[in-house]
């Protein structure tokens, strides 16, 4: 979904089917839910583990360009989430879209606050450019669906979205801020995002 190259760049963790849990048990329990994923989440899957490879030897971001690739990363989803609220007859998906709305842009809310404060310009760079271009794209994909082809395959992709940028978040966007207000509210974007990634998990195993 995401090819991330060069400057800005940060690692993307593997699926978790291509890489070894800590636990047998959680492994099997992911397996069991990104098995129903289908075709789409497979494109994306490999898109990603693609990138993760030009990012080892990339450079870290800078706090200018980590700020962009968050709000940016935010930005998605609100938009993501619009689309699945004009598109969706589903209650569960419905509210789910709505929260994710509603956090998002609470979360780019304090992280403008933060950098109006601390005088710091966010930084356009490949990666975000990267992230917005493939969000296009799945956009366009998915409204091409309705029904209930299209709320499974926005919950999939938000099931894959949440943990690439939570691995993101957590791997590198927190490691290497600078700034300590950015790495807390980084840190508490994570903890957030990570109820999301449960959220949608749970409802790839309700939708039929």
């Amino acid at each position: 979904m995401f090819p991330l190259p060069n400057a800005g760049t940060f690692h993307v963790p593997l699926h978790p089917m291509m890489v070894k849990a800590r636990s047998s048990g959680i492994l099997i329990r992911r397996e069991n839910i990104m098995l129903r994923f289908g075709s789409s989440l497979a494109i994306t899957v490999l898109c990603f583990a693609g990138a993760s490879a030009m990012a080892q030897t990339a450079p870290k971001p800078t706090d200018p360009q980590i700020a962009h690739i968050a709000y940016t990363a935010g930005q998605i989803d609100v938009e993501a989430a619009d689309q699945a609220l004009k598109k969706t007859q589903n209650k569960d998906v419905k509210a789910f879209a709505e929260a994710m709305v509603q956090d998002h842009t609470a979360v780019n809310k304090q992280a403008l606050a933060l950098l109006d404060k601390l005088k710091v310009k966010p930084e356009d760079n490949d990666t975000s450019k990267s992230l917005a271009e493939a969000a296009t794209k799945k956009r366009e994909e998915l409204s091409k669906l309705s029904g209930a082809a299209f709320d499974k395959a926005y919950i999939q992709n938000e099931v894959a979205y949440h943990q690439t940028v939570n691995g993101a978040l957590e791997k590198t966007l927190i490691p290497s801020a600078q700034n300590g207000e950015l790495k807390s509210l980084l840190q508490t974007g994570l903890k957030l995002f990570q109820e999301h990634e449960k959220h949608a998990e749970n409802l790839v195993s309700e939708l039929k």
